[in-house]
Order: structure tokens, then sequence, then C-alpha cells
């Protein structure tokens, strides 16, 4: 029968297997793509069903894939460059134009929506005024 230090000494011992698993995982990360081929395959080598899990864990978590962080460092570097001036003044005058003219479409339809809403919510709040009176006529009625 597993007494309460037993259980405790489990536990503590989970936690450390796992922390030292993240650990492991934070040191591949950092050092991308060649530490986690190498250590699939010191994975085969040293025992195979170790290379299979790790392989499985790579795909699993597309650390292997290349396109999510060649797009991710692209999107940074565009949204970076978006407020830079060109240096092409004439350039610069029609791409401040123009982010002012959509500024202001964005802001005639953000206040068309509130009226749109506004009505919305009239309509909805006469109908149940209406709704209202007509339980409270047919209720004096009876």
């Amino acid at each position: 029968m597993a007494t309460l230090t037993d259980t405790a000494s489990y536990t503590s011992r989970t936690a450390d297997v796992r922390n030292w698993l993240g650990k492991a995982q934070d040191w591949l990360d950092a050092r991308g793509k060649p530490a986690w081929l190498a250590a699939i395959v010191l994975g085969f080598i040293i025992f195979w069903p170790v290379g299979v899990a790790l392989l499985a864990f790579a795909i699993w978590s597309k650390r292997m894939s290349s396109s999510s962080s060649r797009s991710c460092a692209r999107r940074s570097r565009h949204s970076f460059a978006m407020g830079r001036p060109t240096g092409n003044s004439a350039f610069d005058a029609y791409k401040a134009d123009t982010l002012r003219r959509l500024e202001e479409e964005q802001d005639s339809f953000e206040s068309f929506l509130a009226r749109l809403r506004d009505a919305k919510d009239k309509t909805e709040f006469d109908a149940f005024m209406n709704e209202r009176a007509k339980r409270s006529e047919g209720s004096a009625e009876s």
C-alpha cells in the first residue's frame, strides 16, 4: 500500500522530469531546426523508440515546418515598414493621402454601423413596448 510520502515522492519526480523535458525543449527551440534534427538522429542511434517519439513530437508541434516562421517574420517586417517614409516625397504624400482617406471612410462606416445599431435597438424596443401594451390591455379586459 502506497503511503503519503511515496505519493509525494512520485509527484516530485514527475514534476522534475517535466521540468527537465521543458528545459530540453526550450534549449532545442533556441537552437532551431538543426538541433531538433540532431536530437532525432541521436534518438534513433541510441534507442529507436526515442527517435520515433522525437520525430512524432517535432511533426505534431510543427517544429519542422518553415512556412510559419517565414510568414511571421515577413509580416513583422511588413508592418514595421508601413510607417516609415520611403524617401520619395511624391509617394509619401500619396501614401499619407490614401491613409487619411481610408481613415475617413472607416470613421464614416463606423458611424453608419452605430446608426444602424441604434435603429435596430429602437425597433426592438418599440416592438417590446407594443407587446407589453397588448398584454396589459388583454389582462385588463379579463
